[in-house]
C-alpha cells in the first residue's frame, strides 16, 4: 500500500509542478471563451455598408409598414407587447445591440406605368452593377395568399435575409390586422406571448426548472471528454516512454505491476481533477461577476440551478469515466511500440465520449425508459447518460449504485487486465503485438 501511495504521489506532484499544467490551467479558459464566444461575436457581423434594399410594392400600402418595421427591428414589438396600453413607443433599437448586425437602407421603386418584368430587369442591373443589394417584389394579392419575391446579389448571408424576411412577415400580419379595422395596439394586446413557468415535481415538492441541470450534466461529460483526451494522451505518452528509455525494467523490479498502474492512474487522475476544479471556480466566479454587472445595469438575471445532490454524482461519475478512459489509453502505450502507431488505435476510443453526450438527448427525452437504463449502465457511457437521469429525473439509488458498481468492477477488471498485458508488453521492444498474443500474456500468471 505505501508503495502506491508512492506512485501516487509522485505522478500527482509531478504533474502540478509541471510547466504544462500550469500554462494549460491558464490558458485553457481563455482559449476556450475564444472558441466559443468569438465565433458567436463572427457569425452575427456583418462588415461593409447596410444592406441596401428596393421595395417594388405592387399593393399601394405595405411599404410604409415594412419599413417601419424593418427600421425599427423586432425590438419595437417586444416593448409595444411589454408597455402597458396608452404608452407610445420609445423607439427602435439597432440589431448591433444583439450582437447581430443588420443595418438597411430602404427605398420604394414605383412602377409607373412599366411592366413588372422591365422594373426588375432594371433592378437586376443595379445588383450586378454594385448599385443594389437585395430587392423585393410585393405583388398585389400578397395579403391573400402570403407570397413574395426576393432577389439578391449574395443568397448565402441567410442573417440579412432571414431578418429580412421575418420583418416583412410581421407588416404583412399587421396590415391584415389594419384592414380587419383592428387598432395597432389591439394588435400587439392579442399578439402577445405566454410566458410558461417550468415547474418540476419532486417528492419534496414543485421546484422551478430553468434548464440548468440538463446543461450541467452536459458540461460534464464535455470535461470527461476533455480530460481524456489531455490526460489520456499523457498516461499513454508516459507508458510509451517508460517502455522506449527501459525505465519500466527497473521499477517492475520493486513494485508490482499492478500497483505501478493503479498508482500511475489515480496519480494522473488527481492532477485531473485539480485541474478541473481550478476551472470550475473560475467559471464560477466569471459567470457570478457578469449576472452581477448584468443585474446592475437593470437586467433581470438569474443563474441555472443544479440540485446539490448532483455534484458529488458529477464528482463520481467524472472519476469513474477518467478511469475508464484512462485504463484503456495505458493499455494501448503497453501494446504499441511508438507513440505515432498509438495515435492511429485511440481515434475510436475517443469517439466513445462524443457517442455517450449524443445518447444524452433521447435520454432527457425518456429518462425511465428500458434504453435510458440499459445506456446508463454501460461504464463507457454512464459518465453522461446516467447523471442526465440523476438531473431531470432522478433514477431510485439502486439504479445509480448498480450503474456506479458496475463501473467501478469494470474499471478494476480493466486495470487487472491492463497489468498483465503492462508486464509483459512494456518489456516487448520493435515487435507489434499481436491479439493471439495479447491473449496469452492476460492468461498468464
Amino acid at each position: 500500500m505505501n508503495k502506491i501511495l508512492v506512485i501516487i504521489r509522485r505522478e500527482y506532484v509531478q504533474g502540478v509542478r509541471g510547466k504544462a499544467f500550469i500554462v494549460s490551467t491558464v490558458l485553457a479558459p481563455v482559449f476556450m471563451f475564444i472558441f466559443l464566444v468569438v465565433p458567436a461575436l463572427i457569425v452575427g457581423l456583418k462588415t461593409g455598408e447596410p444592406t441596401r434594399v428596393s421595395v417594388v410594392d405592387e399593393t399601394g400600402r405595405l411599404y410604409q409598414p415594412l419599413r417601419e418595421a424593418v427600421l425599427s427591428g423586432p425590438e419595437r414589438e417586444a416593448r409595444e407587447r411589454e408597455a402597458p396600453p396608452g404608452v407610445p413607443d420609445a423607439g427602435g433599437m439597432r440589431d448591433a445591440e444583439r450582437g447581430i448586425q443588420t443595418n438597411f437602407v430602404l427605398e420604394e421603386v414605383p412602377a409607373r406605368g412599366r411592366a413588372l418584368e422591365e422594373v426588375k430587369a432594371e433592378l437586376s442591373r443595379r445588383v450586378l452593377d454594385g448599385k443594389l443589394d437585395v430587392y423585393l417584389v410585393l405583388p398585389a394579392d400578397i395579403l391573400q395568399r402570403g407570397e413574395a419575391e426576393l432577389y439578391a446579389r449574395n443568397t448565402g448571408d441567410m442573417i440579412t435575409l432571414s431578418t429580412l424576411e421575418d420583418r416583412l412577415n410581421r407588416a404583412v400580419i399587421e396590415q391584415r390586422m389594419r384592414d380587419e379595422n383592428i387598432s395597432q395596439q389591439r394588435v400587439s394586446q392579442l399578439s402577445k406571448n405566454v410566458s410558461v413557468s417550468k415547474e418540476k415535481v419532486t417528492a419534496e415538492g414543485t421546484k422551478r426548472d430553468d434548464g440548468g441541470s440538463f446543461l450541467f450534466a452536459i458540461g460534464v461529460g464535455t470535461f470527461v471528454l476533455i480530460a481524456m483526451l489531455m490526460y489520456g494522451q499523457a498516461i499513454l505518452s508516459a507508458v510509451v516512454e517508460e517502455k522506449t528509455t527501459r525505465i519500466v525494467e527497473v521499477l517492475f523490479s520493486s513494485v508490482d505491476a499492478f500497483k505501478l498502474l493503479a498508482g500511475k492512474l489515480v496519480g494522473v487522475s488527481l492532477v485531473a481533477l485539480t485541474q478541473f476544479t481550478i476551472w470550475a471556480l473560475m467559471f464560477l466566479v466569471l459567470a457570478l461577476y457578469s449576472a452581477g454587472a448584468m443585474a446592475m445595469g437593470g437586467m433581470n438575471v438569474t443563474l441555472p440551478t443544479v440540485p446539490p445532490q448532483a455534484y458529488l454524482y458529477a464528482l463520481l461519475f467524472f472519476m469513474l469515466g477518467f478511469f475508464v478512459y484512462a485504463t484503456i489509453y495505458a493499455v494501448i502505450g503497453a501494446i504499441v511500440t511508438t507513440e505515432k502507431e498509438a495515435s492511429q488505435i485511440v481515434v475510436p476510443v475517443s469517439l466513445f465520449p462524443v457517442i455517450a453526450i449524443y445518447l444524452a438527448f433521447p435520454v432527457i427525452r425518456s429518462p425511465g425508459s428500458s434504453f435510458s437504463f440499459w445506456v446508463s449502465m454501460i461504464p463507457f457511457f454512464s459518465p453522461v447518460t446516467m447523471l442526465v437521469r440523476v438531473v431531470t429525473e432522478t433514477p431510485p439509488l439502486w439504479q445509480i449504485a448498480l450503474s456506479l458498481l458496475i463501473g467501478v468492477a469494470v474499471v478494476l477488471l480493466m486495470i487487472w487486465i491492463a497489468a498483465r498485458i503492462y508486464r509483459t508488453g512494456m518489456l516487448m521492444y520493435g515487435k507489434r503485438a499481436t491479439i493471439p498474443e495479447i491473449l496469452r500474456w492476460i492468461r498468464q500468471t
